[in-house]
């Protein structure tokens, strides 16, 4: 026997069993807009669950119920997502300082858990940069594309200035349309044939009419957003051209 001997602590390891913990006491909400609005607007940490099995585990610093309805959001105009609910632990601690995000992801990562962290669930518009790669096929975007379906209530069957009918898109979609702010001539109109187009009707309408006013412009659907820009790419992630 000895009289000495090591011993080492590990706070984060305790903090992140003490958060596992509370959150799997929690019986998992739906992900709808009657939960999240029963949310206090406090920082806290969430657990998203897609038919069951947890997918991603993320922090708000500010407000639970508006990080949680951001991803609704998000989630609701994505193909291929399946039953979503949702776990939150109010926290009352400095998140900057604890990261406990950090920690379940760190843990869950161990079991093979949590597969759309640091896979592109969480990420904003990822700017012109990302347009030209290749999105991997466990990516986010790969797995849940943007919906081409995607029905535009808002927009009625008229005629539109581009501009005016690029910016009722652009505001109506659950997801990016980005495009490069251009002075198209007011004559220059596109034709709606239907009340709630989808935006793949708009997408193609609009991809007519500016290609056939300067062929170097063309709408690229791209695996989780859309750009409209005056070149071809190229864009090896590319799902449909608009031209």
């Amino acid at each position: 026997m000895t009289a000495s001997d090591e011993f080492r602590l590990s706070i984060t390891r305790a903090l992140a069993d003490q958060l596992a913990d509370g959150l799997a006491r929690l019986v998992a909400a739906p992900l709808d807009m009657d939960q999240i609005n029963g949310l206090r607007s406090r920082p806290g940490i969430y657990q998203l669950y897609e038919d069951g099995m947890l997918v991603y585990v993320g922090k708000a610093e500010a407000s639970l119920r508006s990080r949680l309805a951001k991803h609704y959001h998000k989630l609701v105009g994505r193909e291929n997502v399946g039953s979503m609910t949702f776990a939150a632990l109010y926290v009352h601690e400095d998140l900057h300082a604890v990261a406990p995000e950090r920690l379940l992801i760190d843990r869950y990562r161990a079991a093979g858990q949590a597969p759309w962290n640091n896979k592109g669930f969480g990420s904003n518009d990822p700017g012109q940069n990302r347009d030209e790669t290749q999105f991997e096929n466990d990516h986010f975007d790969s797995l849940h594309p943007a919906r081409l379906d995607w029905v535009c209530n808002d927009i009625a069957a008229g005629t539109y200035s581009v501009s005016d009918l690029l910016e009722r898109v652009k505001h109506t979609l659950p997801y990016t349309f980005r495009y490069q702010t251009a002075r198209f001539h007011a004559d220059l109109t596109v034709e709606i044939s239907t009340d709630s187009p989808t935006s793949d009707q708009l997408f193609q309408a609009i991809g007519n009419t500016v290609a056939a006013y300067d062929d170097r412009w063309q709408i690229t659907a791209l695996p989780g957003y859309v750009i409209m820009y005056p070149r071809h790419g190229p864009y090896p992630s590319a799902r449909k051209i608009y031209q």
